[in-house]
């Protein structure tokens, strides 16, 4: 029976060591970064792999390669189990899958084809915790090498893809990427657990590197596949600056969730993409973060040429009581449901009531909103222009205010996209990483985010900084 693993890092506490940046891989694109052939001849028989990796699609039928050569690999298979291959025919395939796309998860493989021991030739941690349990186990013989993981000089070294297969990558946030080639590591290298939390977390790597060894921390958004260590660099292939993100194992940012809706979109690019698929109907979205307390700022923008479209804030009890919860419109669908959807035309629907002068926002504008739970009001903003002579700083009196009609039970907020046209790609920005043009890159009083348009006075980004503060 298979076991689902979705306790993850949520980047929610404080570790002393902070990760700033991650770098964005969509196998749409076909992005990965690679080191090509030659570079010498290395340990073919021990090596250690540490990876933080955020999912943002789950595999849905297809291999999700991490990184890998053309038979040696560490990926996500076709069912969302991790496999590592050493060589063809010398794997390990877990019984448990992975499928949390709101967190980070720390993966760490050792090989180790030296060992006596057979089940010690392949070793696989997960947040710091050992995998034991396999539905597959076919360990290296002793002393056996693997020319795949310890020669450059034949097959290309990917990260963010695998070997031959360029179709295949990880779509999601990859951060902290170090190969090293030679030695045989302990996961406590590269993170440890919270005394207070229990929460696994990264820290600061202090070891030694070799010639052929690799190391990504994606810093510097003109190379994403430097080497941060001075060794050799991996080239981009459709990687750019614009796939730097800011989403990673110590802050990580909202995105659409890929779960929590059964069907009506296709989500891409780090979820922040949602395109309609084919059929004619209204059908939601919802957010990988959910706040019942707080002021929090996000911004949308809509595909050229759309109409009926909206952007807000759906409600969990509402959602909850729909026998197909996304298949349909629920932003303030339903009377007292709480939520609302700011429509492009400059109406905002609310208690299952349509509402004017919000002002009509073509889909090339950006739309800003602000959500403040401890007063249940949301703003609306065009191009950073408050609609309805709106005041998010107006606290309790709510000036231009839409109203949230929250109940007095915790109701839990999720910001939302709907829309009806098909064949159309709409964005989010909740200040992580985005497709959105950003000119200004302004961020919240923490620094947090990167937005379009600063977020009002006493407003937040949606990260786990910023929720264990203030949500």
């Amino acid at each position: 029976m298979e076991t689902l693993q979705r306790t993850a890092n949520r980047g929610s506490i404080s570790t002393g060591y902070d990760i700033d940046n991650s770098c964005k891989f969509e196998t749409d694109n076909t992005e990965y970064l690679e080191r090509a052939t030659g570079g010498g001849n290395g340990d073919t028989q021990k090596h250690t792999i540490s990876v933080w990796v955020k999912r943002t699609e789950l595999s849905n039928g297809t291999n999700t390669y991490i990184m890998g050569f053309n038979g040696g690999r560490l990926r996500f298979e076709t069912n969302d189990i991790i496999e590592y291959q050493f060589r063809s025919g010398r794997k390990l395939e877990t019984t448990a899958v992975y499928r949390d796309t709101s967190a980070w998860y720390h993966l760490v493989v050792v090989a180790d084809s030296t060992l006596a021991t057979s089940t010690d030739r392949m070793k696989l941690w997960v947040n710091g915790v050992r995998v034991t349990d396999f539905t597959t186990y076919i360990p290296q013989d002793q002393n056996q090498g693997s020319p795949l993981w310890g020669v450059y000089n034949t097959y290309n070294f990917r990260v963010g893809g695998g070997g031959s297969y360029s179709s295949d990558g990880i779509n999601g946030y990859l951060a902290e990427v170090y190969y090293i080639n030679g030695q045989t590591l302990d996961p406590t290298d590269f993170g440890e657990f919270d005394e207070d939390t229990g929460i696994w977390k990264p820290k600061a790597f202090t070891g030694t590197f070799g010639s052929l060894d690799n190391y990504l921390d994606f810093s510097n958004s003109s190379n994403l596949g430097e080497d941060a260590n001075g060794g050799t660099d991996l080239s981009a292939n459709n990687i750019t600056s614009a796939d730097q993100a800011t989403d990673t194992p110590t802050n990580s940012f909202c995105t659409i969730n890929t779960i929590e809706y059964t069907g009506g979109y296709n989500i891409t690019n780090g979820g922040t993409q949602a395109e309609r698929n084919a059929n004619t109907a209204w059908y939601s979205t919802t957010s990988s973060m959910g706040v019942s307390k707080g002021k929090w700022y996000w911004e949308a923008q809509f595909a050229s040429g759309a109409t009926s479209f909206m952007a807000g804030v759906s409600i969990d009890s509402y959602i909850s009581t729909q026998a197909n919860p996304f298949d349909g419109q629920y932003l303030g669908n339903g009377s007292g449901d709480g939520g609302f959807g700011y429509n492009n035309n400059g109406t905002v629907f609310y208690n299952n009531t349509l509402t004017s002068g919000y002002g009509s926002a073509p889909s090339t504008n950006i739309i800003g909103l602000a959500i403040d739970m401890d007063n249940e009001k949301a703003y609306v903003s065009i191009n950073g222009t408050w609609q309805n002579s709106g005041d998010p700083t107006s606290g309790a009196t709510g000036t231009g205010a839409i109203d949230l009609f929250l109940d007095s039970n915790g109701d839990i907020a999720f910001f939302s996209l709907c829309a009806y046209n098909p064949n159309y790609t709409h964005k989010i920005n909740f200040g992580g990483y985005t497709t959105i043009s950003i000119s200004s890159a302004a961020s919240d009083a923490n620094g947090y985010g990167t937005f379009e348009y600063a977020p009002p006075t006493g407003y937040y980004a949606l990260c786990t900084k910023n929720l264990a503060e203030y949500g």
